[in-house]
Protein backbone atom coordinates (compact mmCIF):
# COMPACT_ATOMS: atom_id res chain seq x y z
CA UNK A 1 0.00 0.00 0.00
CA UNK A 2 1.53 3.01 -1.35
CA UNK A 3 0.32 6.88 0.30
CA UNK A 4 -0.43 6.10 3.59
CA UNK A 5 -1.75 8.07 6.07
CA UNK A 6 1.16 9.98 8.57
CA UNK A 7 0.06 8.96 11.52
CA UNK A 8 -0.21 4.78 10.30
CA UNK A 9 3.16 5.08 9.08
CA UNK A 10 4.20 6.57 12.64
CA UNK A 11 2.78 3.31 14.03
CA UNK A 12 4.24 1.00 11.40
CA UNK A 13 7.38 2.54 11.95
CA UNK A 14 6.75 2.00 15.90
CA UNK A 15 5.87 -1.87 15.53
CA UNK A 16 8.31 -2.55 12.64
CA UNK A 17 5.79 -3.94 10.61
CA UNK A 18 2.11 -3.67 8.60
CA UNK A 19 -0.33 -6.54 9.98
CA UNK A 20 -3.96 -7.15 10.33
CA UNK A 21 -3.61 -6.57 14.33
CA UNK A 22 -1.64 -3.39 13.80
CA UNK A 23 -4.72 -2.37 11.79
CA UNK A 24 -7.01 -2.67 13.43
CA UNK A 25 -5.61 -1.21 16.74
CA UNK A 26 -4.98 1.97 14.57
CA UNK A 27 -8.69 1.97 13.32
CA UNK A 28 -9.76 1.62 17.06
CA UNK A 29 -7.55 4.22 18.07
CA UNK A 30 -9.00 6.92 15.32
CA UNK A 31 -12.25 5.78 16.03
CA UNK A 32 -11.82 6.43 19.80
CA UNK A 33 -10.45 10.40 19.19
CA UNK A 34 -13.44 10.69 16.12
CA UNK A 35 -15.79 9.31 18.58
CA UNK A 36 -14.63 11.61 21.56
CA UNK A 37 -13.83 14.66 19.10
CA UNK A 38 -10.66 15.41 21.03
CA UNK A 39 -6.81 14.95 19.38
CA UNK A 40 -4.06 12.81 20.37
CA UNK A 41 -3.16 13.31 24.49
CA UNK A 42 -0.15 15.75 25.41
CA UNK A 43 0.43 14.35 28.49
CA UNK A 44 -2.21 12.13 30.74
CA UNK A 45 -5.32 13.48 29.43
CA UNK A 46 -6.26 10.55 27.65
CA UNK A 47 -6.45 7.17 29.57
CA UNK A 48 -6.55 4.14 27.57
CA UNK A 49 -7.44 0.13 28.82
CA UNK A 50 -6.50 -2.77 26.61
CA UNK A 51 -7.56 -5.96 26.88
CA UNK A 52 -4.82 -8.00 25.05
CA UNK A 53 -0.83 -7.60 24.30
CA UNK A 54 -1.45 -7.86 20.56
CA UNK A 55 -0.20 -6.04 17.95
CA UNK A 56 -2.75 -3.16 17.95
CA UNK A 57 -1.56 -1.80 21.18
CA UNK A 58 1.72 -0.40 19.43
CA UNK A 59 -0.93 1.85 17.67
CA UNK A 60 -2.57 2.77 20.56
CA UNK A 61 0.38 4.11 22.05
CA UNK A 62 1.61 6.07 18.85
CA UNK A 63 -2.36 7.63 18.28
CA UNK A 64 -3.48 8.22 21.97
CA UNK A 65 -0.14 8.88 23.50
CA UNK A 66 -1.13 6.46 26.10
CA UNK A 67 1.84 4.60 27.80
CA UNK A 68 2.56 2.48 30.78
CA UNK A 69 5.76 4.56 31.07
CA UNK A 70 3.11 7.72 32.24
CA UNK A 71 0.42 6.05 33.82
CA UNK A 72 -2.45 6.25 30.85
CA UNK A 73 -2.05 2.74 29.37
CA UNK A 74 -3.83 -0.09 31.58
CA UNK A 75 -3.49 -3.67 30.07
CA UNK A 76 -5.97 -6.18 31.42
CA UNK A 77 -5.29 -9.87 30.50
CA UNK A 78 -8.99 -10.53 28.86
CA UNK A 79 -7.22 -11.73 25.61
CA UNK A 80 -10.01 -9.56 23.52
CA UNK A 81 -9.55 -6.78 21.07
CA UNK A 82 -11.47 -4.10 23.07
CA UNK A 83 -10.16 -0.43 23.69
CA UNK A 84 -11.48 1.83 26.58
CA UNK A 85 -10.49 5.49 25.73
CA UNK A 86 -11.99 8.15 28.51
CA UNK A 87 -10.78 11.54 28.51
CA UNK A 88 -9.99 12.99 32.02
CA UNK A 89 -11.00 16.57 30.83
CA UNK A 90 -14.76 15.73 29.99
CA UNK A 91 -15.30 11.97 31.86
CA UNK A 92 -16.11 10.84 28.55
CA UNK A 93 -15.61 7.22 27.74
CA UNK A 94 -16.29 5.15 24.71
CA UNK A 95 -15.22 1.13 24.04
CA UNK A 96 -14.51 0.31 21.29
CA UNK A 97 -14.84 -3.80 20.53
CA UNK A 98 -13.74 -6.08 17.62
CA UNK A 99 -17.22 -7.47 16.96
CA UNK A 100 -15.64 -10.57 14.25
CA UNK A 101 -15.28 -10.99 10.54
CA UNK A 102 -14.02 -8.09 8.88
CA UNK A 103 -11.44 -9.94 7.34
CA UNK A 104 -11.86 -13.61 8.24
CA UNK A 105 -9.64 -16.66 7.41
CA UNK A 106 -10.94 -19.66 5.18
CA UNK A 107 -9.63 -22.80 6.58
CA UNK A 108 -7.40 -23.31 3.33
CA UNK A 109 -5.71 -19.59 4.76
CA UNK A 110 -5.53 -21.16 8.49
CA UNK A 111 -3.53 -23.72 7.88
CA UNK A 112 -1.21 -21.92 5.41
CA UNK A 113 -1.29 -19.41 8.82
CA UNK A 114 -0.34 -22.20 10.87
CA UNK A 115 2.49 -23.72 9.18
CA UNK A 116 4.28 -20.08 8.96
CA UNK A 117 3.64 -19.79 12.45
CA UNK A 118 5.44 -22.89 12.80
CA UNK A 119 8.34 -22.71 11.01
CA UNK A 120 7.78 -24.91 8.42
CA UNK A 121 6.36 -22.56 5.63
CA UNK A 122 8.28 -22.97 2.47
CA UNK A 123 9.35 -19.64 0.92
CA UNK A 124 6.37 -19.84 -1.77
CA UNK A 125 3.46 -20.27 0.88
CA UNK A 126 5.63 -17.61 3.11
CA UNK A 127 5.21 -15.21 0.36
CA UNK A 128 1.68 -16.59 -0.12
CA UNK A 129 1.06 -15.50 3.86
CA UNK A 130 2.52 -12.56 3.14
CA UNK A 131 0.31 -11.12 0.09
CA UNK A 132 -2.87 -12.50 2.08
CA UNK A 133 -1.87 -10.27 4.75
CA UNK A 134 -1.39 -7.16 2.52
CA UNK A 135 -4.69 -7.88 0.85
CA UNK A 136 -6.53 -8.02 4.74
CA UNK A 137 -5.06 -5.23 5.68
CA UNK A 138 -5.98 -3.12 2.60
CA UNK A 139 -9.66 -4.11 3.06
CA UNK A 140 -9.71 -3.22 6.68
CA UNK A 141 -8.36 -0.34 5.78
CA UNK A 142 -11.23 0.74 3.30
CA UNK A 143 -13.99 -0.57 5.74
CA UNK A 144 -16.50 1.24 7.58
CA UNK A 145 -15.79 1.25 11.70
CA UNK A 146 -19.15 0.28 12.29
CA UNK A 147 -18.56 -2.78 10.15
CA UNK A 148 -15.68 -3.75 12.24
CA UNK A 149 -16.40 -2.63 15.40
CA UNK A 150 -19.13 -2.24 18.81
CA UNK A 151 -18.85 1.16 19.33
CA UNK A 152 -20.13 2.57 23.13
CA UNK A 153 -20.45 5.25 25.13
CA UNK A 154 -19.44 3.81 28.55
CA UNK A 155 -19.38 5.38 32.44
CA UNK A 156 -15.72 4.89 33.97
CA UNK A 157 -14.22 5.40 36.74
CA UNK A 158 -10.68 7.05 35.89
CA UNK A 159 -7.70 6.13 37.37
CA UNK A 160 -5.57 8.64 39.20
CA UNK A 161 -2.55 10.34 37.27
CA UNK A 162 0.84 8.26 37.36
CA UNK A 163 2.17 8.61 40.85
CA UNK A 164 5.87 9.21 41.77
CA UNK A 165 6.90 7.24 45.10
CA UNK A 166 9.67 7.00 47.33
CA UNK A 167 12.91 3.72 46.45
CA UNK A 168 14.13 2.10 49.57
CA UNK A 169 16.77 -0.38 49.31
CA UNK A 170 16.09 -3.90 49.15
CA UNK A 171 18.12 -6.07 51.91
CA UNK A 172 18.62 -9.07 49.54
CA UNK A 173 19.55 -7.91 46.33
CA UNK A 174 20.46 -4.66 47.37
CA UNK A 175 18.62 -2.95 44.42
CA UNK A 176 16.40 0.10 44.70
CA UNK A 177 12.04 -0.77 44.68
CA UNK A 178 9.69 1.72 44.89
CA UNK A 179 8.05 1.97 48.61
CA UNK A 180 4.57 0.46 47.65
CA UNK A 181 5.71 -2.64 46.19
CA UNK A 182 8.23 -3.53 48.80
CA UNK A 183 7.78 -6.22 51.06
CA UNK A 184 8.72 -7.41 54.51
CA UNK A 185 10.93 -10.45 54.99
CA UNK A 186 11.96 -11.74 58.10
CA UNK A 187 11.64 -8.14 59.29
CA UNK A 188 14.33 -7.18 56.22
CA UNK A 189 13.08 -5.07 53.33
CA UNK A 190 12.34 -6.95 50.17
CA UNK A 191 11.44 -6.81 46.46
CA UNK A 192 8.82 -8.74 45.21
CA UNK A 193 11.73 -10.71 43.16
CA UNK A 194 13.25 -11.16 46.03
CA UNK A 195 9.86 -12.34 48.15
CA UNK A 196 8.44 -16.27 48.24
CA UNK A 197 4.66 -15.85 47.55
CA UNK A 198 3.20 -17.37 49.93
CA UNK A 199 -0.81 -18.72 49.26
CA UNK A 200 -2.33 -22.01 50.40
CA UNK A 201 -3.68 -22.66 46.67
CA UNK A 202 -6.05 -20.43 46.71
Amino acid sequence: MTNRPEDYQKAIDFHGHCCPGLTIGYLAAKTALNHLKVERAADEELVAIVESDGCGIDAVQVLLGCTIGKGNLIYKDHGKQAYTIGNRRTGQAVRVVVTGGAVPLTPEQEALRNEVFNGQASPEQDAAWHKLQSERTARLLTTPPEEIFKIQDIELKLPPEAKIFNSVICAYCGEKVMEARARLKNGKIACLACTEEYNRGW
